[in-house]
């Protein structure tokens, strides 16, 4: 009896650490400005650019080629732009150097706008924007943690989604008002807000070991240990690979689809086509801003699987609609799908990367491997539905496209596993009561 009371108590396995960061309604707010403000900064360089080059007299092919270098840096920079986020210490600091660095493009625009100034410019954009959409995930995750981030996202989602919708309208007006270079000297006044946003986050508040998507303290994920060497471990992490390969066959449907729509309404509808083409931008823009706290709210209690199932389930209903309805009215009606969709993917696709990472300290280079898949399968996207509508028609192009969508469906249902944590509870609220917007 004596030697039992004296023997120690059997060891029992440490229970997970579930952090609840607590960050201030300052800092959560100054992450709601900034990526408002920055959405209102890179819409500037939309098709503002080519409006503006073609009045200083540009050529097309020196306009083409300047677009085309800025894509293909834009795509090539992903997993470089995701592997710096990674790296640095403070992800706030690279976010601030990234927007200034925009600023200064778009001052470049305004001010000189010859070839070199401009091309350069535009790798400059390019390279800045690869980083930022990387860095406003991890700032997002280092906030609030693995456990609050849905929502998170669907918050971000909201605000970028009123940024673009409020700037588009507002630069339109200015370049039509004032001039095509007024939208540039717009945007470097803009970069001043969204550093001050920026500015408003409290750097101790960002964890950098859950920004770069360490497991959290105490927690225990011997499963993924092997995956901290970097690209190589990402590249055997068996369900980021299978969620890259169906976003990059979402994109290969997705991307060409308003296109080819914007080219049908034209022709049914030639006086009305622009104003019809500017709802069937803004009306996704708002059915965003409305679904996607929502959609991240639901990704916690749901789980993430029933969510990507819609998203992919909308487009190739969308597809259908597209090849079979006449009516350019309903085209614009039935564009409130890809609103949908655009809601689950704006919050599912860093929330399910965060999902498989978590542990590696990869997050940000993950989000640059998906980041490549979505780009390479847009690129692919437009050449192929445009081969197809100018041999075989619209119609078939839409058929096609639904077809490629429904593929992608059906990979996500066989291929893609639940990747929501077993021992993740609900999330909190991921602002202080009362200061939901």
């Amino acid at each position: 009896m004596g030697r039992d009371r004296n023997r120690d108590p059997p060891q029992q396995p440490a229970e997970p650490v579930d952090e609840r960061p607590s960050p201030s309604l300052r800092s959560l707010r100054g992450l709601d400005w900034f990526i408002f403000f920055l959405a209102d900064v890179q819409t500037g360089f939309g098709p503002f650019v080519a409006v503006y080059l073609t009045t200083q007299k540009w050529t097309q092919v020196e306009i083409g080629l300047v677009l085309s270098v800025s894509g293909l840096v834009a795509l090539v920079g992903q997993m470089p732009g995701g592997a710096v986020v990674d790296a640095v210490r403070s992800v706030r600091f690279v976010a601030g150097l990234a927007v200034a660095a925009i600023g200064v493009a778009a001052l470049a625009y305004a001010v000189l706008p010859t070839f070199l100034v401009v091309m350069m410019a535009a790798v400059l954009h390019a390279s800045a924007s690869c980083v930022l959409g990387p860095a406003i995930a991890a700032m997002s995750l280092g906030l609030v943690g693995q456990a609050a981030v849905g929502e998170r996202f669907g918050r971000n989602a909201r605000f970028a989604s009123i940024g673009s919708g409020i700037a588009a309208a507002v630069m339109g007006a200015c370049g039509y008002f004032l001039s095509s270079r007024a939208v540039f000297l717009v945007t470097v006044a803009l970069a001043i807000p969204t550093l001050f946003a920026l500015a408003q986050i409290r750097a101790g508040e960002i964890d950098p070991e859950r920004t770069h998507g360490a497991a959290p303290r105490g927690k225990d994920l011997p499963s993924r240990k092997s995956s901290t060497t970097g690209i190589i471990g990402l590249l055997r992490n068996r369900p980021l690979l299978t969620f890259a390969g169906c976003v990059l066959l979402f994109q290969l449907a997705n991307a060409a689809m308003l296109p080819i729509m914007a080219g049908v309404v034209t022709m049914r509808s030639s006086n009305w086509a622009t104003v019809l083409i500017a709802a069937c931008i803004i009306v996704p823009q708002v059915v965003v801003a409305a679904m996607s706290p929502w959609v991240g709210r639901k990704a916690q209690q749901w789980g993430r699987r029933p969510l990507l199932l819609i998203g992919f389930a909308a487009l190739p209903i969308r597809g259908l609609l597209f090849a079979t309805v006449t009516d350019p009215y309903v085209l614009v009606v039935i564009q409130m799908l890809d609103g949908i969709t655009a809601a689950v993917f704006a919050v599912m696709v860093p929330l399910t990367i965060a999902d498989v990472t978590l542990g590696t300290g990869r997050f940000s280079l993950a989000q640059g491997m998906v980041g490549t898949a979505t780009g390479i399968g847009a690129s692919i996207s437009t050449v192929l539905a445009g081969y197809i509508s100018d041999h075989h028609g619209s119609s078939m192009a839409f058929f096609a496209l639904a077809t490629v969508a429904a593929v992608g469906l059906t990979s996500v249902y066989a291929l893609m596993p639940e990747t929501r944590r077993d021992d993740r509870r609900p999330s909190p609220n991921p602002l202080p009561a009362g200061s939901r917007g």
